[in-house]
């Protein structure tokens, strides 16, 4: 979703990767984009008009968003309605990656919202990826009551939704690259702390730590992917 930024948008939020970072996003506030119907929650940003960033992204049925360039990827999941552009349409539970260098227009219909993350792809990942979530099996996990429904591998950078089963609990284990979370549903737990859905969370290079859940929860992963240093 690459445009010019209004002036009051921050051009660093939580833009230190070397610290951890939990935000409850059902707390942020809207703010318009460019594009008028899109507006977005601002999560992380580092940069100016070209940002690293990841937010949560609202479409009003009806809206679009102009042509541009992703120089250095677009990961999106939609967790809301349904989400298109001149490649596709993609119905909620859809995980789509745009490598760097992919140009699209989207827009929407039925509006929708979306977990949108920019510009974290290594160069060379040149790799297109559209997933529906819905139709792809969930594969048995490293402990008894995890499920994973792998998105996307290149170079040590994993993506994948992960489903815990009420009761679930994981080892303790650190973080090589760090670990981003976005809860779906449910509630996501541990040591540090209760994420309920809506929650993001950034645990930094070598962080470490041992999540359960309780209750259960389906939530959004990324590991391998931020700099080793802040």
């Amino acid at each position: 979703m690459s445009a010019v930024l209004d002036p009051a948008t921050p051009a660093l939020l939580r833009a230190d990767f070397s610290r951890a970072e939990v935000v409850d996003t059902t707390a942020l506030p809207w703010v318009d984009s460019p594009a008028v119907g899109v507006q977005r929650k601002l999560i992380e940003r580092d940069g100016g008009e070209a940002a690293r960033a990841t937010s949560l992204v609202r479409y009003a049925p009806g809206a679009s968003f102009a042509a541009h360039l992703h120089p250095l990827g677009e990961e999106i999941l939609v967790l809301q309605g349904t989400f298109a552009d001149e490649h596709g349409v993609y119905p909620v539970g859809t995980y789509l990656k745009n490598p760097p260098g992919s140009r699209h227009a989207p827009f929407t219909e039925q509006g929708c919202t979306l977990l949108v993350k920019l510009r974290h792809m290594q160069p060379d990942d040149g790799e297109r990826v559209v997933i529906d979530t819905h139709r792809a099996p969930w594969l048995t996990g490293l402990v008894q009551g995890l499920s994973v429904k792998p998105l996307s591998d290149f170079a040590g950078e994993h993506a994948a939704l992960v489903r815990w089963a009420p009761g679930t609990v994981f080892t303790a284990h650190r973080h090589w690259g760090g670990e981003e979370i976005y809860v779906i549903e449910g509630v996501f737990e541990d040591e540090h702390g209760r994420y309920p859905a809506g929650t993001w969370m950034r645990s930094p290079h070598l962080s470490q730590h041992a999540p359960f859940s309780r209750s259960g929860c389906t939530i959004f992963v990324k590991v391998g992917h931020l700099p080793e240093q802040g």
